[in-house]
């Protein structure tokens, strides 16, 4: 079995934006809500108000989270009987707050594999101290397959000094002033892993003291 990747036109690529889930469940609760007469309607519409305030409330959560997609490719795999085409989209989920992740989606159409990329980043997040700067605590290395990621803490004016991927994944996590730079791989998705294993291994200086069983004074001593 083999797979060959062709990469696909930028202006092929939508945003993730143009397939919200929310709308999906609207246009699903309006079906359901349909018809109905008698002493029944009065019911129906309370409780089609409530749903209608739970996807408001679906909608705010989901309007806290912005996605980018970072690449497109259209994919091979041979099979009995021929090739069978698809699509695998690299998203990277984030809310500018200290949460991010990296999902990856396949299916059939261009839709489909950001829709199950959004998804799949949302599950695997990573939570990042960010420091009253907006920076990291301290430098952090990553590495994912042949790709290795360096990061660095930056003085408040800096900016976001990265590249491709990295620099969308330190992005959407909130970080405002660092330094990165890829060693090794350009491949788009394992830089993005390995910026991610390299902001999961971040530890504030307060937690860096509790496991060491030390007083904060000494850590900066």
């Amino acid at each position: 079995m083999t797979e060959t990747n062709d990469q696909v036109q930028s202006n092929a690529i939508p945003g993730a934006a143009d397939v919200p889930a929310a709308a999906e469940g609207q246009q699903q609760e309006q079906r359901r809500g349909g018809g109905g007469g008698g002493g029944r309607s009065d019911n129906r519409g309370d409780r089609k108000g409530g749903r209608g305030r739970d996807n408001r409330r679906g909608q705010e959560r989901d309007s806290e989270w912005q996605e980018r997609v970072v690449q497109i490719r259209r994919v091979s795999k041979t099979v009995k009987g021929g090739k069978k085409m698809s699509f695998r989209a690299i998203v990277v989920v984030g809310n500018e707050r200290g949460q991010v992740g990296v999902g990856v989606g396949k299916a059939g159409d261009v839709i489909g594999a950001v829709r199950k990329g959004v998804a799949d980043g949302k599950k695997h997040l990573v939570k990042v101290p960010l420091t009253r700067h907006n920076s990291i605590p301290t430098l952090s290395n990553g590495r994912d397959g042949a790709a290795s990621v360096l990061i660095r803490p930056a003085a408040p004016g800096t900016g976001v000094i990265a590249g491709g991927s990295i620099r969308t994944v330190l992005e959407l996590a909130g970080i405002k002033n660092v330094l990165a730079k890829r060693l090794g791989s350009k491949t788009p998705l394992n830089n993005a892993r390995a910026a991610m294993v390299a902001l999961q291994a971040l530890r504030t200086h307060k937690e860096t003291a509790k496991e060491r069983g030390i007083s904060l004074e000494q850590i900066y001593s």
